[in-house]
């Protein structure tokens, strides 16, 4: 991570545009890595989580920081995110909704204030791909399971870590995963394809990826061929689930962050259901990425990410947008407590 720059005073704003222009997929993916490998050498100031629930969605608030090392000076960020799965199709507004507070953490200083949409989808995006550049295999054939706007960014970041050879789309709106199969083999420009059985995809499918609102399991044992990588996305409180516990207790489960897995992820319902143990769990990523820990280990073993979504991927995407804006200036930096200057 470099340095940022100190001498300004103030507050700087960003907006969902101003981030879609400042942190690219690939620069992420980097990010979010490296505040992994941090994490590993106990860089970091640890990730915490608190969620509550209202009808029709619910929110969550999320918060890590990065130690200062190598005269950098040390950063905190807190996001406050909405989930609300139905606003889409409801009301015509995006399903997250949010902010992202960065602080110095040494003198408490508001750094910045971001919308979160656009760093969450990509964060999230980049989590699975810095998992697949360690856990899948070469050869990609991709299966999105979901076609909203997170899929388009998770097959972005792992055009980053892999060579994909074609892709195959699935939703339970068919007309949903057409369009995702027509948008991206266009700016791809590799092989994207809609189809409506995820059994006829089994054979050829290498890397998988969840990314819904599901409630109940929808890929089991009998979808995935040995071998495969599977990144489950979607599960983010403990209502939602996408994978089959079964498949989770028969393959080499990694999680993000193995306390948040084991409360909200699909990882909590394969513990519920007595198939097992926070033990059981072969690593969390930060362990793959140090190489502190191997993970598969047989060719046939299914690997699974169980990716909650950490704050440590939201401080690391959100001090790069903000080196970056002050590298190039492009920011519009605001005093909280009295007037605004350009």
């Amino acid at each position: 991570m470099t340095d940022i720059a100190w001498r300004n005073s103030g507050t700087a704003i960003f907006g969902r545009g101003d981030v879609a222009r400042l942190l690219s997929v690939r620069e992420c993916v980097i990010a979010v890595e490296s505040a992994f490998v941090r994490h590993a050498r106990q860089e970091t100031i640890p990730p915490s989580v608190l969620g509550t629930h209202v009808d029709g969605g619910g929110f969550h608030v999320k918060a890590a920081g990065m130690l200062g090392s190598a005269g950098e000076r040390p950063l905190f960020a807190t996001k406050i995110n909405a989930n609300f799965p139905a606003n889409p199709d409801l009301r015509g507004l995006p399903t997250i909704q949010g902010i992202i507070a960065l602080f110095d953490a040494a003198d408490g200083r508001v750094l910045a204030l971001m919308d979160s949409i656009e760093i969450t989808s990509l964060r999230t995006a980049a989590a699975t791909a810095v998992a697949a550049k360690y856990l899948a295999p070469l050869s990609a054939v991709v299966t999105i399971c979901g076609c909203g706007e997170q899929s388009r960014h998770q097959l972005r970041a792992l055009a980053c870590v892999r060579s994909i050879d074609r892709v195959m789309a699935y939703d339970v709106r068919a007309d949903r995963a057409s369009l995702f199969a027509r948008d991206m083999t266009r700016e791809l420009g590799i092989e994207v394809r809609a189809i409506g059985d995820l059994r006829s995809a089994r054979d050829a499918t290498t890397i998988w990826v969840t990314c819904t609102p599901a409630r109940r399991w929808f890929l089991g044992r009998e979808h995935v061929a040995p071998g495969a990588f599977i990144a489950a996305v979607g599960a983010d409180n403990p209502d939602k689930q996408e994978i089959e516990p079964e498949l989770l207790a028969s393959g080499a489960v990694v999680a993000d962050v193995l306390d948040q897995c084991a409360a909200i992820g699909d990882l909590h319902h394969a513990i519920a259901g007595g198939l097992m143990r926070r033990e059981d769990v072969r690593a969390e990523l930060a362990d793959v990425v140090s190489g502190r820990l191997s993970v598969r280990r047989t060719p046939d073993e299914v690997v699974v990410f169980d990716s909650t979504g950490t704050a440590l991927q939201d401080v690391a995407a959100a001090a790069a947008i903000y080196a970056r804006a002050l590298e190039t200036g492009d920011t519009m930096i605001v005093d909280l407590g009295g007037s605004m200057r350009p």
